[in-house]
């Protein structure tokens, strides 16, 4: 198992999702005191979302980390005001969060092109600064990246996430009979027969207390904020992480994912969901859904089976129930039916609502040109 673990470490420790780097602004240009001539303002350091660009790619090609724009040029005879200087630009992967050191957000950037300042050039030398040139600003910037995908597989180790994904998607992750195979995001793509392609994330397994940071703790949950969709997947047979930890049936392990899901942000839970009902092929699993779908048509008489502070507030509304089977292929096309049919609803409601805002935009425009 520990040369299994290793193996694994080896397979997905490429994948980075935060990075810590340092930016400063170019120090503005010298002013020119007997012509009052100013110099040039320092350039300023832009981060550049762009496709295709990964936290490891900007590590590997810029090993110190160090992004510093260029100076602002000096105020001279031939130049009064002197020329800005060269800024810098750090493309970074779409789906990034900036933040500096003290945690605070400076902004994100969710889309191919957009752009955010990460440092501002210093003032070049003028009346107003007795002709000295200011500093650049310069600080230490976190990169953290959250993965942005149509659907977040969520579901405790070896609950069979990473074989969903291998039967729905073309994505190959290590698959194997022991918990957190799956210690790195894994994306795949579902394939559609008119072209169609919907995103898969598959992520590292929850365990109890992961909103505390336990385990995957944050770096999984952190995840599932940008996905459109959640699907769970569940053991009918149930989940034990270990001999050391208790038995949890299907039932009492959605209960429990749900738990997780709100206490790290509670905004998670109201996400649509999708539940599927792995490894059906085993032994007294139909006997265990029927128990199962009791429960979840009326789970208020049975949360008595947890202790209170693992109830959460407000059980999980799935648009499906999906059992399936990703040893024998079991419901695996109806499971991609599924996900396309919530997909594109929301797709709709989404574009519905884009037209609304036109709609109502285009109206007052109209009635301040009769006003007018």
């Amino acid at each position: 198992m520990v040369r299994c673990g290793g193996a694994v470490l080896r397979k997905f420790g490429n994948f980075i999702d935060n990075l810590r780097v340092y930016v400063r602004g170019g120090t503005g240009g010298m002013g020119y005191p007997r012509l009052g001539g100013e110099g040039g303002r320092g350039g300023d350091v832009w981060l550049v979302a762009r496709e295709r660009t990964t936290l490891k790619s900007i590590r590997d090609r810029y090993p110190q980390k160090r992004f510093i724009a260029g100076a602002g040029a000096n105020s001279s005879v031939q130049a009064l005001k002197g020329e800005k200087g060269k800024d810098c630009e750090v493309h970074v992967p779409v789906g990034i969060s900036v933040l500096c050191d003290d945690g605070k957000q400076i902004g994100e950037l969710n889309a191919a092109g957009e752009r955010l300042l990460a440092a501002r050039g210093g003032l070049g030398g003028s009346l107003a600064t007795n002709f000295l040139p200011c500093k650049g600003q310069r600080r230490m910037v976190r990169l953290d990246l959250k993965l942005i995908a149509d659907v977040g597989l969520v579901g405790f180790p070896n609950a069979g996430k990473s074989s969903v994904l291998s039967k729905i998607s073309h994505a190959k992750p290590e698959i194997a009979n022991y918990a957190f195979t799956t210690i790195q995001p894994e994306l795949g793509k579902i394939m559609y027969a008119d072209y169609k392609q919907i995103s898969v994330a598959d992520l590292p397994g929850l365990i109890e207390g992961a909103h505390a940071n336990k385990g995957m703790g944050h770096k999984f949950l952190k995840h599932v904020e940008r996905t459109k969709q959640l699907l769970l997947v569940v053991d009918i047979s149930g989940f034990q992480l270990s001999i050391k930890t208790q038995f949890r049936t299907a039932f009492e392990t959605i209960l429990l994912l749900t738990k997780e899901l709100e206490l790290y942000k509670e905004e998670l839970t109201t996400k649509p969901a999708l539940l599927a009902i792995n490894k059906m092929d085993l032994p007294c699993a139909g006997d265990n859904l029927n128990e199962l779908m009791e429960q979840l048509q009326h789970p208020q008489d049975f949360l008595h089976l947890l202790q209170e502070e693992m109830i959460p507030a407000n059980t999980l509304e799935f648009k499906d129930i999906i059992p399936i089977s990703t040893y024998t292929g079991e419901g695996i096309e109806e499971l991609k039916a599924c996900i396309r049919k919530y997909i594109d609803e929301e797709a709709e409601q989404e574009n519905e609502e884009y037209r609304k805002k036109k709609l109502v935009l285009l109206q007052t425009s109209e009635e301040q040109m009769k006003r007018s």
